[in-house]
């Protein structure tokens, strides 16, 4: 089915794309939102709605979930058009109506001056420890990922990983948790500093127990229920772990998918871009969010933002050429009203 030509179509509705929205609205874009997810939010939403983030500005604790709604609501009184549980297959310009052109795995066909790419990871799935029968436990006693916080609750708990998921869900889940205990191959932890510092704290009120160095060697259980975890260190210490719940946190394996068939300019699996203006090699074509790679890049939400906004500048400018724009801040211009302001 066709649609509306608009100004942008931003390719993820995780957090930095709904940011986006709202950036390209205040420089009067209209955007299209594809997404291969049912529901906006990416990571935030399918993954850990009730994770606590707390490097977002003016925010010194706030879930993953609540973030993707005040997101959503900020985005609302601009419009967007969303086209959820879908990804984009093909991609071409129609260089005599100056148009990009994309059509989705359900068969929308849209247009757009620019394509804004807010994939974050891409397509996502985690990196699974190496062990024997993991299936039998998976979706049953081992987790991939925190959906409800209460599942845990009086639980023991082993979380295996070292890097900022494992810390964050380690210092939350000893709230409620039996015992947590982590697991990671060394002493040292990929974590921001306070949080690690946090973390170590309770291991020395005997809150967490800090499994290290080791790492996970085997499982212990039946019928898909969890009884203990084997570890073994690098000198082959073995310790059994008594353990209701695993969840090993080793990042995600990411997938361009289609997006890495389209000419840019990759750097593995992200897309090369000017840090001054998001730009990709491809002119119309612009990246921001974890997706996008330039030499020092941080990737933090609050970065992604601060592209956003770099990138609804840049994509007004190449909409409207030569056009002067007088930029105004949004404590001056203010926002559309929208239906849930006026309620």
């Amino acid at each position: 089915m066709s649609h509306q030509s608009r100004d942008v179509i931003i390719i993820g509705a995780g957090p930095v794309g709904l940011f986006a929205i709202f950036e390209c609205g205040m420089m009067g874009l209209k955007c299209h939102v594809v997404d291969a997810l049912d529901a906006v939010g990416g990571q935030c939403t399918a993954l850990y709605p009730e994770k606590p983030i707390y490097d977002i500005p003016a925010y010194p604790k706030i879930l993953a979930g609540e973030l993707i709604e005040n997101l959503k609501k900020q985005a609302e009184p601009f419009d967007p058009s969303y086209y959820l549980g879908q990804q984009v297959l093909k991609m071409k310009k129609n260089e005599k109506a100056g148009l990009w052109q994309v059509e989705t795995s359900l068969g929308e066909k849209l247009e757009a001056k620019t394509i804004l790419i807010a994939a974050g990871v891409g397509a996502f799935g985690p990196n699974r420890p190496p062990l024997e029968n993991l299936e039998e436990f998976e979706d049953k006693s081992i987790f991939y990922y925190v959906k409800n916080r209460e599942d845990f609750r009086g639980k023991n708990i082993v979380i295996a990983g070292g890097g900022d998921s494992a810390v964050d869900w380690a210092l939350s889940l000893s709230e409620i948790a039996k015992k947590v205990s982590v697991v990671h191959r060394r002493s040292k932890f990929r974590a921001a500093p306070e949080s690690e510092s946090q973390l170590h704290a309770l291991a020395q009120k005997g809150i967490i127990d800090l499994v290290i160095p080791f790492q996970l060697d085997g499982l212990s259980g039946s019928a898909g229920k969890l009884e203990q975890v084997i570890v073994k260190s690098l000198d082959g210490e073995r310790r059994e772990l008594q353990a209701d719940c695993l969840l090993p946190f080793y990042g995600l394996a990411m997938d361009l998918g289609p997006i890495a068939h389209w000419g840019l300019q990759l750097n593995t699996t992200h897309i090369q871009i000017d840090p001054q203006n998001c730009s990709t090699n491809i002119p119309g074509i612009f990246a921001i969010g974890d997706i996008a790679h330039y030499s020092h890049k941080l990737k933090l939400i609050l970065t992604g933002f601060a592209e956003a906004a770099q990138a609804a500048h840049a994509i007004r400018a190449f909409v409207h050429p030569g056009e002067i724009y007088h930029f105004e801040y949004s404590t001056t211009s203010g926002v559309p009203v929208s239906i849930i302001d006026a309620a």
